[in-house]
């Protein structure tokens, strides 16, 4: 089984992904990282060189083929875009939503233009942020709340929501 970290850039899916894969003695894989490994450039280049869409068939292809087992899978804040990546997280996982409110976000996302957030022309932070909770929560098993809480807390109730199932 593994266990999967959806949301926003910036809630902490990466720092939270490492932590909890040590802890469990489990594997640990980021989808972006994968997707600059199999692509060979950074995230943002294939947005500004490619755009949008480009990225988004690259992340559903990539995400998609994934054959992981007993792995925490950081996502990137954009897979719940597509439904068939969705599915196939699901099939092997427990997806589990790490909301933080869009304040906080705000606040922690200072390289925007940098960071390979897939941000619509004519849209801002708060539009992405409005568009993707409800898909994050739709695809989720369970939500944890990280607003205001340490990553180390964030790690513990991570692990006591997954012993929940077991």
């Amino acid at each position: 089984m593994n266990i999967v970290l959806i949301g926003m850039s910036g809630a902490g899916k990466s720092t939270l992904g490492v932590l909890l894969a040590k802890a469990l003695g489990m594997d640990y894989v980021d989808t972006d990282i994968v997707i600059k490994q199999l692509e060979g450039r950074l995230l943002q280049d294939i947005i500004d060189n490619d755009g949008i869409e480009k990225f988004m068939e690259v992340e559903e292809k990539i995400v998609s083929e994934l054959q992981l087992k007993n792995s925490i899978i950081s996502t990137g804040g954009s897979v719940i875009y597509s439904e068939k990546a969705m599915n196939v997280l699901k099939q092997d996982g427990q997806i589990i939503y790490l909301h933080v409110p869009y304040e906080e976000i705000n606040r922690r996302l200072i390289n925007i233009a940098t960071r390979g957030i897939v941000i619509k022309k004519g849209n801002s932070l708060k539009d992405v942020y409005k568009e993707r909770v409800p898909l994050y929560i739709k695809y989720s098993d369970k939500t944890l709340d990280c607003s205001n809480k340490d990553i180390e807390h964030c790690v513990s109730e991570i692990i006591e929501k997954i012993k929940e199932n077991h």
